[in-house]
């Protein structure tokens, strides 16, 4: 149900904005053969067959900005994670049921239900294994929002809500006992990454 040298079925990478999950997702998943899913695509799709009336947690970020400064922000995404638990479950259900491992990566996985979606797929004799990425720098996520945005110019605040998002992220993976990678050097992720799945 996997290539020979994929340790996993489906490999779920998290973090947040901004810290190099795309790149390194694209690379494992080359590496073994392996689909791509962008959980942000999923995200994508929710929102617009749904309302913020009927389905307020998926729509904190759909309507104008929120008020209230990086410290609402930041609970509002937290919120927005959480609401999206099931949906990853889904997604990692379904992957599940063909032979070609997947990589999936996005901003909204939550350590919680990436723990549950590795127990579930356990007890089938399947495997999914979890990793987040970490980056506490703000300048440095900024920097890479400047290379990979730069027609959107210098966004230091939300680098800087995303740097605090990262550190929520890497406390709850801890807590549930998944692995927490920190993303520099970025030269050496893919490598570090892969090192930490074997």
């Amino acid at each position: 149900m996997h290539t020979d040298d994929s340790p996993w079925d489906v490999l779920l990478i998290g973090g947040a904005s901004g810290v190099g999950k795309s790149r390194a997702a694209a690379r494992l998943a080359a590496r073994h053969g392996a689909f791509t899913v962008e959980f942000d695509d999923v995200v994508a799709a929710l929102q617009a067959a749904t309302t913020a009336a009927t389905h307020p947690g998926l729509h904190h970020f759909t309507g104008p900005a929120p008020a209230g400064g990086a410290e609402r922000v930041l609970e509002l995404q937290i919120a927005t994670a959480r609401a999206l638990e099931a949906a990853l479950l889904g997604v990692v259900r379904n992957r599940l049921t063909v032979d070609v491992p997947a990589v999936v990566e996005g901003d909204y996985l939550t350590p919680a239900a990436a723990a549950r979606a590795a127990a579930e797929a356990a007890g089938q004799g399947r495997r999914v294994r979890a990793v987040f990425l970490h980056e506490d720098d703000p300048a440095r996520i900024a920097a890479n929002y400047a290379d990979r945005e730069p027609d959107c110019g210098p966004q230091p605040e939300r680098a800087a809500v995303s740097a605090r998002y990262s550190a929520w992220l890497a406390a709850q993976a801890a807590a549930h006992a998944l692995p927490v990678l920190d993303c520099r050097p970025y030269a050496t992720l893919p490598e570090r990454l892969a090192a930490a799945l074997a």
